[in-house]
């Protein structure tokens, strides 16, 4: 049977190489007073910033600038709507990685507001959003976190007693999502992997979720088909390669769209205090963690018996979506379970994503992460113990 589920609105999707053009029309239709938030020199470094100043001004076209390097953090997002309150801003538009997208969407949301984003935080503060907001574009630079399709942005505090929190409301799906693969060419081979990896763990989560629907698995499925077969040759000299680009911008918008409906699982569940506790990029954590986490998945819903079937079939059929095979027989199920942590393995490898050590992280710390982790949707329980030797396998 075909259970029953929820499916949350995505924004109007513009998709394609040289789509950004198509921005400043769509400008038009909310005013002519935006404000853009971008990330640190890339944008410029490329020409792309030379090139949109250019269009707001052939079109005269009001623009405020402000810029967003690393994770937002209250602090920044709090300076920035009181800076920008009073100035009647018609459309925020963010032009960015992830968390540009994720601190562009904040502001948006804030700016109507009178007091801190840390009231508005899941777990952090006592308020709930209403989804009043300034109109927002999000435009991507990179192929990872999804933030143009989804309806949270996530906040982040680095330090002892660290967080990294989502203010979140239906009505906070951007209006508009421009995904340009062109904008994406420039991007380093270590962010590119990071960012792939960070993707392809949300499409996997959310196909082996709890939540899951026959929507997104079917778009999960289809997210990974083509991550998997470009990963590798997005951090290679394939890298300027268009088709490579648009496979992977393709890929990260599903994964935006299925976490918001289907949740994602323990991976992320330990993002979260990992982020919080430590300066280390959300990409690298996922990646460094993914092929231990879902091989601990593995294990514990083989010791399930019958309860863990379906779980255990929806890895194996990941595992044949990886090597090409698309039909998988009972039979195989545990053969295909092997592989996919197989081939995550071998791209963690390829790719050279750290370990958690490189970031500061000790045996010391693992206690500490592992109480303030969650599994979200994970498609089985696992313990504490558990965690913390996905944890500590990483280090």
């Amino acid at each position: 049977m075909i259970p029953s589920f929820n499916f949350t609105r995505i924004p109007q999707i513009i998709f394609g190489f040289g789509s950004l053009c198509k921005l400043f029309d769509l400008i038009l239709n909310y005013g002519n007073n935006v404000l853009v938030i971008t990330g640190g020199s890339s944008l410029e470094r490329s020409g792309k910033w030379e090139e949109i100043v250019a269009n707001f001004e052939d079109r005269k076209i009001a623009y405020e600038h402000a810029s967003v390097r690393g994770e937002p953090t209250p602090t920044i997002i709090d300076n920035y709507a009181s800076e920008f309150r009073n100035k009647k801003i018609d459309l925020v538009i963010g032009i960015g990685g992830g968390s540009v997208i994720d601190a562009a969407k904040a502001i948006s949301a804030m700016i109507p507001k009178q007091d801190s984003i840390k009231n508005y935080l899941e777990g952090i503060g006592n308020k709930e959003h209403d989804g009043e907001k300034v109109a927002f574009i999000g435009i991507p630079t990179t192929s990872g976190t999804g933030s143009e399709a989804t309806k949270n942005a996530v906040i982040s505090e680095i330090g002892p007693k660290g967080f990294k929190s989502s203010l979140r409301h239906d009505n906070l799906v951007p209006d508009i999502a421009i995904i340009d693969p062109d904008l994406m060419i420039t991007c380093p081979p270590p962010i590119t992997a990071a960012c792939g990896l960070d993707a392809f763990t949300q499409l996997l989560e959310s196909y082996v979720s709890i939540n899951a629907s026959p929507i997104t698995d079917a778009l999960a499925l289809s997210g990974m088909k083509y991550i998997k077969d470009n990963i590798i040759l997005a951090c290679s000299d394939s890298a300027p390669d268009l088709h490579v680009r648009t496979a992977m911008a393709y890929g990260s918008l599903i994964s935006g769209i299925t976490l918001a409906n289907a949740g994602l699982g323990v991976v992320h569940g330990l993002a979260s205090p990992i982020g919080g506790f430590f300066e280390i990029p959300h990409g690298i954590v996922c990646g460094t963690l993914l092929a231990e986490a879902t091989k601990m998945n593995i294990k514990r819903l083989q010791e399930k018996g019958s309860l863990g079937k379906m779980g255990l079939k929806k890895h194996a059929e990941i595992g044949g979506l990886l090597v090409g095979e698309k039909c998988i027989e009972e039979k195989n199920i545990t053969n295909y379970c092997t592989t996919l942590v197989e081939v995550l393995e071998k791209w963690i490898d390829e790719l050279r994503i750290d370990r958690l050590g490189k970031y500061g992280i000790t045996v010391n710390d693992v206690e500490k992460i592992a109480n303030k982790a969650g599994l979200k949707n994970n498609p089985v329980s696992l313990s504490k113990e558990d965690i913390k030797e996905i944890i500590l396998n990483r280090l």
